[in-house]
């Protein structure tokens, strides 16, 4: 149950991964970002918002577009309200973190903070609004290059990982230790902690699990842990206080095809356990996967009744033969959505599905296959080991899409 708008009671708005400038496959996603923006600055007009936390991957490169920063220096004033709404924003692993933090002198004037890299203190936010504080452990992403630490000597990812979590403790410890009994109390930081639930659209921030945070790791003494970098919106559980992904305001790869998207929005006020509500989100365009096992004529079935007009679409098509570039030019004009066109055989399946359900060893498959084709030929060795690595690559694939997981790593960030 949320608590009751009263002097006493704040209600801060968390939101984070807008990555603006971000495309799909080339695609524009700015009138959708534009939009989503537009939205937020309403929810938190709506709904009376004291404080905004955003915790991090504000932009999706280093180096955004124009009109990306543009659009992020005209969201953040919306939200601050000349200053009556204090907003907090950390870097996350896809910002520049100097460059998010050189318009600082200038942002402070409007109540809004913009902290770059890991500080050792903690922030102290007045909230005119509800006439209380709110003290702020802001960790911006805490890679060992922005932490401007080597945590390990041995290249082992075991004792990266310890060395990795023993720190973060550390520092939310130190944070922690100085939250007051008459201030509001958050932690917000943008990595990844054990148990979180990924996208393909994240480009994690660990190696294996190098880069990973345990859940008693997070500070116990906070009444509310806002955290970034998962695009899935979830709380991740650790003890009383909530700890919680707010999510990307936008679908930004097709894992996260029918996801729903949010903010939270957190009321709570010095010594009491915060209330969460998740407020969710309208704007942008659905990811959806279209599945033709018909072939084409699905596709043209499902064009003319307007399904899914509005919307970026993944395709699989079922097929006995290859579709023709005028095929395809065809099925991209008459829906300008269609993003991915993947063509699936009936041999090629019914042959994966042969190896998949027999129980004979699948090189023995492949050269009784291999000898079928060619009226008898051997395959030799190294064609065998061949299609050994790319079935082994195959299933890699299919385990890593399955998981969510990206095979990008930036702990050199």
């Amino acid at each position: 149950m949320i608590l009751m708008k009263g002097e006493q009671v704040m209600r801060i708005l968390h939101t984070a991964d807008w990555h603006l400038g971000r495309t799909l496959e080339g695609r524009s996603r700015q009138p959708e970002q534009e939009a989503v923006m537009d939205e937020i600055c309403r929810i938190a007009d709506d709904e009376k918002i004291d404080a905004v936390l955003m915790a991090g991957d504000v932009f999706d490169t280093v180096n955004p577009p124009a009109a990306s920063e543009t659009l992020f220096f005209n969201t953040v004033h919306r939200l601050s309200k000349n200053g009556k709404r204090p907003i907090v924003i950390i870097s996350g692993n896809h910002d520049n973190p100097d460059r998010l933090q050189a318009s600082a002198p200038l942002a402070d004037y409007q109540g809004i903070t913009l902290v770059g890299r890991p500080i050792d203190h903690l922030l102290t936010v007045p909230v005119p609004q509800c006439s209380m504080e709110m003290m702020v452990s802001a960790v911006p992403y805490p890679s060992e290059s922005r932490l401007n630490e080597v945590l390990s000597v041995m290249n082992e990812e075991e004792r990266i990982q310890e060395a990795y979590d023993e720190r973060l403790a550390y520092l939310f410890s130190k944070h922690e230790n100085d939250f007051r009994k008459d201030t509001v109390n958050v932690m917000m930081s943008h990595l990844f902690v054990a148990g979180g639930k990924e996208s393909e659209s994240e480009r994690p921030v660990q190696i294996g699990g190098a880069y990973t945070v345990s859940t008693g790791s997070l500070p116990k003494r906070a009444q509310y842990t806002a955290l970034g970098h998962l695009h899935r919106p979830q709380t991740i559980h650790h003890g009383t206080a909530p700890a919680r992904y707010s999510g990307s305001p936008l679908a930004y790869s097709f894992s996260e095809a029918n996801q729903p998207k949010s903010v939270t929005i957190i009321d709570v006020e010095p010594g009491e356990e915060a209330q969460v509500q998740e407020i969710y989100l309208s704007s942008g365009k659905p990811l959806v996967r279209w599945r033709a096992k018909n072939g084409i004529e699905d596709v043209y079935e499902w064009i003319e009744a307007g399904r899914d007009g509005n919307a970026w679409i993944d395709l699989e098509i079922k097929l006995t033969e290859a579709l023709s570039v005028h095929d395809i030019q065809q099925l991209r004009k008459y829906h300008s959505g269609i993003i991915h066109i993947k063509p699936i055989y009936a041999e090629k399946e019914a042959i994966e599905e042969s190896l998949r359900s027999s129980e004979t060893p699948i090189d023995e498959l492949f050269t009784k296959f291999y000898k079928q084709q060619t009226g008898g030929a051997e395959p030799g060795s190294d064609l065998i080991q061949l299609f050994l690595e790319l079935i082994n690559e195959r299933a890699d694939e299919e385990n890593h899409a399955e998981s969510g997981r990206d095979a990008d790593c930036v702990r050199s960030n």
